[in-house]
């Protein structure tokens, strides 16, 4: 499979939808990122890559920062994570507060922003040095010791971020987060803040596309069952209310976060990260989710 030439085809074809949508601009430094910019980069399991335009500029991954969280999470929490956070797909935009108090505070899955909180709160509680070890594990799984935290855009979200304080406040009032609001939120944030590039992402997620190689990267250790059961909910959770969309277009599982990137893997196969800043009305890159469409329809392969 050409891969390289695929993608340089599927770039052409997509070129029509590059002025639809737009950047995240309730975040005020996202608002300022040119959003005339496409990268896209894949990596397969036997050594191959391909990338296209802008596919070593790093760009605030915002949540899919959460996949990193819940990996660490499952680590070292096990099948007992699931006490504090669901794996259902929530069916509601990834900032609602509905759900998180029909359900009392447990929130539907560790994708929304209620249950990434949570993933922070956790992390905060078991670890000696969260930041430092965030990062650390972050930069191994992505062979990048240059990867960091963009802390302008971590404060850039505070301060505008009331509906997550609503939901950390609700959170602590049902007693599913054990340590100081403001603390959490930080490191929330902070976690949002990483950049990465499309090329480092690609890397980072062949970690979850290829689980029968051992995953053990900066002292965090999953089994392949566990990595398993990360896709899935990365099929059924990744894309918030456009869960469904995405299965139905792409057909991987993946990650979106509201800086324009995606990342999806094909599993045993590859994984593939694309970056474009310009949003559809659900959060979600709009020449990114139409580049992995035309990927898996070109290349016929998809876990369906």
């Amino acid at each position: 499979m050409d891969y390289q030439q695929i993608i340089e085809d599927i770039y052409k074809e997509i070129l029509p939808y590059a002025k639809e949508g737009k950047q995240a601009d309730y975040i005020p430094e996202l608002a300022k990122v040119d959003p005339d910019q496409f990268g896209m980069c894949m990596h397969t399991i036997y050594g191959e890559t391909a990338a296209i335009e802008q596919a070593d500029t790093r760009f605030s991954i915002q949540s899919i920062s959460k996949v990193f969280s819940l990996a660490m999470c499952h680590s070292i929490r096990g099948e007992k994570l699931w006490e504090k956070v669901g794996k259902e797909p929530s069916g509601s935009a990834f900032n609602s507060l509905i759900r998180l108090e029909v359900e009392r505070g447990i929130p539907s899955n560790p994708f929304i922003n209620s249950g990434a909180i949570v993933m922070a709160d956790i992390l905060l509680t078991e670890l000696n040095n969260p930041e430092e070890d965030f990062l650390s594990f972050v930069r191994a799984v992505a062979g990048s010791p240059t990867i960091d935290y963009n802390r302008t855009v971590a404060a850039s979200e505070r301060e505008k971020g009331y509906l997550n304080a609503a939901i950390a406040n609700l959170l602590k009032y049902h007693g599913t987060i054990d340590n100081d609001i403001e603390e959490v939120l930080h490191f929330y944030f902070l976690m949002c803040s990483v950049e990465m590039s499309c090329r480092e992402l690609s890397v980072a997620f062949l970690a979850f596309a290829n689980h029968r190689r051992k995953f053990d990267y900066a002292g965090i250790q999953l089994t392949a069952s566990q990595v398993k059961r990360i896709n899935a909910i990365m099929q059924t959770c990744g894309f918030y209310n456009e869960a469904g969309e995405f299965s139905y277009l792409v057909g991987l599982p993946g990650k979106s976060g509201v800086g324009g990137g995606i990342v999806a893997i094909y599993p045993l196969q590859y994984s593939v990260a694309v970056w474009s800043p310009r949003l559809n009305p659900k959060g979600n890159s709009v020449m990114g989710m139409k580049a992995l469409e035309l990927l898996t329809s070109r290349t016929k392969e998809s876990i369906f």
